[in-house]
């Protein structure tokens, strides 16, 4: 539903990614677009690049509505297929190639690709999928990548005119299922959140910004990366986290926009030798999203970087961004911030009918930013749409009188224990207070009689002693018995994406296989 605010973001939109690097190009072709940790990319550069490779897709007889796999991390190169493929109608599958042969195999079989690219040049792993799909080496200007073989039997989706129809990126996520869905954004949702996001942000050509999250997830495409180039500033270019190389970007490239997961800060913080420290930056926002912000986190950041850490909830159904904390508002709680312009919500119960103010419920939003559905998925993308245009996003929300949401966790992963809700965020925001954790994560197990058990998992922080009895009874003096964890796991590192959110979806099968070899051996 469009608005007196949103009106004029809309009618500025142009019809398809590749118009953000044609209009970089024209208004200030010598300013930076992006740094690749050698050098810099100007947007008249990055115009020609994406020019030639649009060209280079044609000749590897690449169609309009002919799907296009990037398995990659974040460099030079898949930005330029980013854009290029926009240029000639194909639709972007972006795949990080840190995920397994198994996984990279069932995206590539389910989209249909038409091509495959590897982005040999700044991953390892990029090259061992390219080289297990017999795909050939090529050299770019922004370096070697690998070119898989023709699917002739992909067949092209029709191609629409309209920037609102056209598919520009089929994005996979897995959510709570564990069975990969591509999602279907369309070149106005993804553009609508860039020219948002970096409206929100206060984004000005000046601007630099550390671009680590991943291209290959909603978050770090949309906000980020198409954000960050949107508004003409320049992004800095990162593979993969490392706490050094953020510190080295700091200093050496005087970042102005960080954006991030909570489970990045948290590694940034473990990784200094002492805590209470404020680091030097010319930082001017900070930004978490992707997973939830406990507020001892928040505080440990926030006195690092001396600004406030702005928060924003979303998911790769709607482009990602739902709601966001605003940059003249900051906020001393861990609320998401409110609905961004244009995008609206409702919080409803289970027979869908809006709850009291303040209570909590099922989480509903429509906006420009909505998906168009999951490739090849007719059932679930009935499923997960409402009547009138809504989203179910499948989250657990609450409203303030002022407007602000705050999330609660997903539908699926409340735990049923006693015939009382657990929401594992509340008793991860426990967890995650005591100085001896760096992060946590909370799964339901089955019991006898129906029940549900609380499992916690734990990373245990390097610099403090703590034992799980400790934590044990440090739970048991914030938390109701129904919602202390029967049993709380530490591991070296807590099962994640390459976005940082935390795969609980492996958590949950650990800890029922745990369950099952427990009863097995009492029997």
């Amino acid at each position: 539903m469009r608005d007196a605010d949103t009106d004029p973001v809309l009618d500025a939109l142009p019809a398809r990614l590749s118009d953000i690097v044609r209009a970089g190009a024209v208004r200030a072709p010598h300013d930076h677009a992006l740094h690749d940790g050698q050098r810099h990319w100007t947007y008249a550069e990055l115009a020609q690049a994406v020019d030639d490779t649009a060209a280079l897709l044609r000749k590897l007889k690449v169609r309009g509505g002919d799907r296009v796999m990037v398995v990659a991390e974040n460099c030079v190169a898949q930005v330029v297929l980013t854009f290029a493929c926009a240029a000639v109608d194909a639709w972007v599958v972006h795949v990080n190639s840190r995920l397994s042969a198994r996984e990279v195999d069932q995206i590539r079989d389910h989209s249909g690709a038409r091509r495959v690219f590897y982005t040999s040049s700044c991953s390892p792993e990029a090259a061992a999928h390219g080289q297990r799909h017999g795909a050939r080496p090529a050299d770019t200007r922004f370096g070697p990548w690998m070119v898989g073989q023709l699917n002739a039997a992909c067949v092209p989706e029709p191609v629409r005119a309209d920037g609102a129809a056209q598919t520009a990126a089929l994005l996979y996520t897995t959510g709570t299922t564990g069975q990969p869905k591509g999602v279907m954004l369309s070149h106005r949702s993804l553009l609508f959140i860039a020219a948002v996001s970096s409206r929100l942000r206060g984004l000005q050509a000046s601007d630099r910004a550390w671009g680590v999250l991943p291209i290959s997830h909603v978050y770090g495409l949309a906000s980020v990366m198409l954000g960050t180039l949107y508004a003409g500033a320049c992004l800095y270019l990162c593979p993969r986290f490392q706490p050094a190389l953020l510190l080295q970007a700091l200093e050496r490239d005087r970042l102005t926009i960080l954006q991030g997961v909570p489970g990045m800060y948290a590694r940034l913080l473990e990784s200094l030798p002492t805590r209470g420290q404020r680091l030097p930056t010319q930082l001017r926002f900070i930004y978490a999203g992707g997973s939830p912000l406990t507020p001892s986190l928040k505080a440990e950041v926030e006195q690092l970087f001396g600004l406030p850490l702005h928060n924003g909830y979303g998911l790769t159904e709607s482009a990602p961004t739902i709601s966001q904390t605003r940059l003249d508002q900051p906020r001393a709680d861990t609320s998401v911030g409110m609905a961004i312009p244009g995008v609206e919500t409702r919080i409803v119960d289970n027979d869908g009918v809006d709850v009291a103010p303040g209570a909590p419920g099922e989480l509903w939003v429509r906006g420009p930013n909505v998906m168009l559905g999951y490739y090849r998925e007719p059932g679930l993308s009935a499923a997960a749409m409402r009547p009138g245009g809504w989203l179910n996003t499948g989250d657990i929300a609450r409203s303030e009188a002022d407007g602000a949401l705050f999330i609660a966790g997903r539908t699926k992963e409340v735990i049923i224990r006693s015939g009382f809700n657990v929401y594992p965020l509340e008793v991860e925001t426990v967890l995650n207070a005591h100085p001896g954790v760096t992060q946590s994560a909370v799964v339901g197990r089955d019991a006898a009689d129906g029940n549900e058990e609380v499992v916690a998992y734990v990373e245990l922080d390097p610099r403090h002693s703590v034992t799980l009895d400790e934590l044990h009874r440090y739970l048991a003096e914030a938390l109701a018995p129904y919602k202390r964890p029967a049993e709380i796991i530490a591991m070296a590192a807590l099962p994640a994406a390459a976005s940082g959110k935390i795969l609980k979806n492996q958590l949950r099968q650990m800890a029922q296989g745990a369950a099952a070899y427990n009863k097995q051996g009492r029997d």
